[in-house]
C-alpha cells in the first residue's frame, strides 16, 4: 500500500482539530516541535526500512518526510486549509461530535505514552527488542482503538476521514507502530506527550463549560 504523503503529514494536526478549544493553545512552539519530531522519526523509519531491504517502504517513509520540512514553512497553510474546511464544514458547531469518543482518545493516548515511556527506558537494542516482542500486540490493540474511536468522531466523509482511514491502514496493515517502537526513540514519545497536552487541555476546557 502506497500512503500519500500529504495525508499522512495532515495526520500530525489531525488530533489538534478533534480537539477545538485546544486548537488555539497550539503554540507556534509546539507546532515546530511537532513538525519536527515527526520528520526526524519518518527519515529514521525511512532508514530503517531501506536498511532491511523494504525499498517502498523506505521511500513512503522518505517522501513524507521531505513533505513534513516543506510543512515548517509555508506549505503549512493549504494542507491545513483543507483539513480546516471539513472541519468548519461538518463539525465546527459541535453537535455533531461524539464527545464521549473524544475523552476516550484522550485515554488512550495517555496509555498509550506510559507504554512508549516504558520502551524508552530500555538501555540496549536487545532489551529494546524484547520489550516490543512482548508489548507491541498490546500497543498495536491501543491504537486500533484510537481509530476506531476518531472514525466514530469523523463519520461523515471527507479530508478528516479520509486521512484516519488512510493512516489507519498503514498502522495497522504498513507496520508503521512497529517501526516506531523499534527504533526506541524519544520521537514518537514526545509526539504523544503533545497530542496528551492539547486532549488535557481541552477536557479542562469543556468541563468549565459544563459548569
Amino acid at each position: 500500500m502506497i500512503l500519500p504523503p500529504r495525508g499522512t503529514v495532515i495526520f500530525f494536526i489531525l488530533l489538534a482539530v478533534t480537539f477545538p478549544e485546544a486548537v488555539d493553545s497550539l503554540s507556534f512552539s509546539q507546532y515546530k516541535t511537532l513538525v519536527s519530531l515527526s520528520q526526524s522519526l519518518l527519515t529514521r523509519v525511512s532508514n530503517l526500512r531501506s536498511a532491511r531491504g523494504d525499498a517502498d517502504g523506505s521511500n513512503r517513509a522518505r517522501l513524507i518526510a521531505e513533505k513534513l520540512e516543506r510543512w515548517q514553512g509555508v506549505g503549512f497553510w493549504g494542507a491545513a486549509w483543507s483539513v480546516g474546511w471539513d472541519y468548519v464544514w461538518n463539525y465546527a458547531w459541535g453537535s455533531d461530535l461524539d464527545y464521549a469518543e473524544i475523552f476516550g482518545v484522550a485515554s488512550d493516548l495517555n496509555q498509550l505514552g506510559r507504554m512508549l515511556g516504558e520502551l524508552t527506558r530500555s538501555n540496549s537494542d536487545t532489551e529494546r527488542a524484547s520489550w516490543v516482542a512482548g508489548n507491541y500486540r498490546n500497543a498495536l490493540a491501543i491504537s486500533k482503538r484510537i481509530f476506531n474511536r476518531l472514525l466514530k468522531v469523523f463519520k461523515k466523509s471527507g479530508a478528516l476521514r479520509e486521512i484516519t482511514e488512510t493512516m489507519q491502514r498503514e498502522v495497522l496493515e504498513g507496520g508503521l507502530l512497529r517501526d516506531c517502537m523499534e527504533l526506541g526513540s524519544n520521537d514518537l514519545k514526545g509526539l504523544i506527550q503533545i497530542f496528551k497536552d492539547l486532549a488535557s487541555q481541552y477536557s479542562t476546557s469543556n468541563h468549565s463549560q459544563e459548569l
